[in-house]
């Protein structure tokens, strides 16, 4: 069975969720830049604390009532490019026509159909990422498809919302956030069920990717897109993993994720065949470690409880694994921790961290566990450990029954781990402080699409004569939009290659990043003299590197100031052709041996001594000419 018909018959649904900033010039409810700033410049500081509240019907949303377990306060760091709309200190003003412009070009890339009004909604959202508690969000279409190799995906919405704040610092009982980030514009793309198999998953993300980045309107960078992936079996449930940063971890994410449901439902198989179950109550199991040598509950006992509860049956099925390095235990550890505690022991591991094997036997006496039976024990706080043990019976509960519904975050590893339930529709209601938006049929017909960079590239190869793999490597380029300047600036004369310029982003660049070379700092203005200068003939491209470098260092030098600095101020070719005339008396014997074919291994001598001050043509030409001399002399 190849892999694709082991997925078809686990019945694999999978679905992704992709979050894009978008590059418009002010935020989407107010007029603040949508730049980043460094969080030690920041000259406003304040905090809040958060909880959860009724939708419209009255009922308080299941994920929202669960973060809240834990009171934390979130602290939130203002800047001179922050208003009062972030601070929540006065309401939203209309919404950022430039962003639903290109929200609209995004929507007809995909097939869409957009509402006839945009009513933007509240969603609850609580653990401190708004100020607000709630993040504004409005649907805008729907209905649309897109092209893969095994079948056409839907994409079922398309919302347009404002981005979070950024987290900078997790501590404890706080969480520091930096408002800069809050409010930008993105677009959410929730795509239908209809992907199939883990590489299918990262075909579909990838031409969504390329779809957006079609636009010229969206950010590039770590953070600016992030991907969360819906995933199902037959037998399992829908999880939600949230926030996977790389394309590459998608694939993984699916396998993983469908191992993981796999292996649950055989754990829920064991422990039915076994009858296993849960025993309610929650055992107060301090006096069994009063004595105890174990360093974390030693810890604990200064201000809190030992607490302990038992599992009928699961003696053994705690410590196996459910992901690579991830156990049963694992997953009742991550439900416990929302509680504050900093995590759960359980006899499948234990005599371990100090606990002797006495302190076990006495633990198992005090909560009545026979042959067969589990015990999870937790030391903090009264509060914590009692939130703690109730957090894993009801997991427990879960393991005898079915696989969870859940929100999980991704894992550097392509593992999981347990964030909150998934959330239900008592998390939206309506945004009264932001009007209604008409968008009229003639207002969408009139969005203009841009060409696709899978276009884009096969059309470089041909109009530039660049190479395929090139050609892909610019279009996906942060630096497109300028390589397609600096080629309409030379297109008449064709001074300039396509690939010089192409190879300077895609090559040379990260390159120079790798040495450590600060390439951030030179500008659309630094690549378009350089280029005018090798146009002109002042530099050779093989002086390219070190005029970066020195402009990287001294971004206030103009091209012809940066030159002479060099010693690239154009060169005398006689100068050269004595240099090269000195080097072929020198090498006599070793020309008349080899002829024209010593030109290569004399070349690079010549450009050492020159090099960046012509050009290697230039350089063989003339090395051909004085070899043919001293031969026919």
């Amino acid at each position: 069975m190849n892999n694709d018909d082991y997925y078809r018959e686990l019945g694999l649904k999978c679905g992704l969720e992709i979050h894009q900033q978008l590059d418009s010039k002010e935020k989407l409810f107010c007029r603040c830049p949508t730049t980043l700033r460094d969080t030690e410049e920041s000259n406003v500081e304040f905090y809040r604390y958060l909880r959860a509240t009724e939708s419209e019907m009255g009922e308080k949303d299941r994920a929202a009532v669960e973060q809240t377990k834990v009171n934390r306060k979130y602290v939130y760091k203002g800047y001179d490019t922050t208003c009062l709309v972030e601070y929540d200190e006065e309401p939203p003003r209309k919404l950022n026509t430039e962003a639903l412009d290109i929200a609209l070009v995004v929507a007809k890339l995909m097939n869409m159909r957009p509402v006839e009004q945009l009513h933007v909604m509240r969603k609850i959202v609580v653990d401190g990422s708004n100020t607000t508690g709630f993040q504004r969000t409005a649907f805008l279409a729907n209905d649309g498809t897109i092209p893969t190799s095994l079948n056409e995906v839907g994409v079922d919405v398309l919302c347009i919302e404002e981005e979070s704040a950024q987290k900078i610092e997790d501590k404890k009982d706080s969480i520091v956030y930096s408002l800069d980030r809050l409010g930008i514009p993105l677009v959410e793309i929730g795509t239908a069920p209809d992907i199939i198999t883990p590489a299918h998953a990262r075909e579909t993300a990838r031409i969504i990717g390329m779809l957006l980045r079609s636009t010229g309107k969206v950010k590039r960078g770590q953070g600016t897109i992030r991907q969360d992936v819906n995933i199902s079996i037959a037998e399992g449930a829908r999880v939600e993993v949230k926030g996977v940063q790389a394309l590459d971890m998608i694939e993984a994410i699916v396998e993983l994720e469908v191992e993981r449901q796999v292996n649950l439902l055989r754990i829920r198989e064991k422990l039915q065949q076994r009858s296993a179950g849960v025993h309610n109550e929650i055992f107060d199991v301090t006096d069994v470690f009063r004595d105890t040598e174990s360093k974390v509950i030693k810890r604990a006992l200064k201000k809190g409880k030992v607490l302990a509860i038992r599992l009928i049956g699961f003696d053994g099925i705690i410590g196996e694994e459910v992901q690579p390095g991830r156990r049963l235990g694992t997953e009742f550890s991550d439900r416990a921790k929302p509680s504050g505690v900093g995590g759960i022991f359980h006899t499948d591991e234990l005599p371990k961290y100090g606990i002797t094997a006495d302190e076990v036997e006495s633990l198992r006496t005090a909560v009545g566990a026979t042959d067969g039976d589990a015990v999870v024990l937790v030391a903090d706080s009264y509060k914590k450990a009692h939130g703690a043990m109730e957090s894993v019976l009801i997991r427990a509960r879960e393991a005898l029954e079915f696989v969870p519904e859940e929100t999980r975050r991704a894992l550097p590893d392509g593992n999981t781990a347990y964030m909150r339930p998934l959330p239900g529709a008592s998390r939206m209601y309506p945004e009264t402080d932001v009007p209604v938006i008409d968008i009229s049929s003639s207002y969408f017909e009139s969005v203009e699409t841009p060409e696709l960079l899978i276009d884009k590239s096969k059309r470089f190869t041909e109009e530039y004569n660049l190479n395929d793999e090139l050609a892909e490597k610019i279009v996906y380029s942060k630096y497109l939009l300028l390589f397609e300047k600096i080629m309409d600036r030379f297109s008449l004369n064709g001074s300039i290659g396509a690939t010089l310029v192409a190879r300077t982003f895609t090559g040379r660049l990260p390159e120079l990043r790798r040495d450590g070379i600060d390439v951030e700092k030179l500008q659309d203005d630094h690549f378009i003299a350089l280029f005018d200068a090798i146009g002109e003939g002042k530099v050779a491209k093989e002086g390219i590197d070190e005029l970066l470098r020195l402009l990287a260092e001294k971004p206030d030098l103009s091209i012809d100031e940066a030159l002479k600095e060099l010693g690239f101020s154009g060169i005398d070719t006689s100068e050269i052709e004595s240099f090269a005339a000195n080097l072929v008396r020198e090498r006599a014997d070793f020309v008349n041996e080899k002829g024209l074919g010593a030109v290569g291994p004399l070349m690079g001598i010549v450009m050492g001594q020159f090099r960046g001050k012509v050009d290697g043509k230039v350089v063989s030409n003339i090395l051909k000419q004085k070899i043919e001399e001293h031969i026919n002399s």
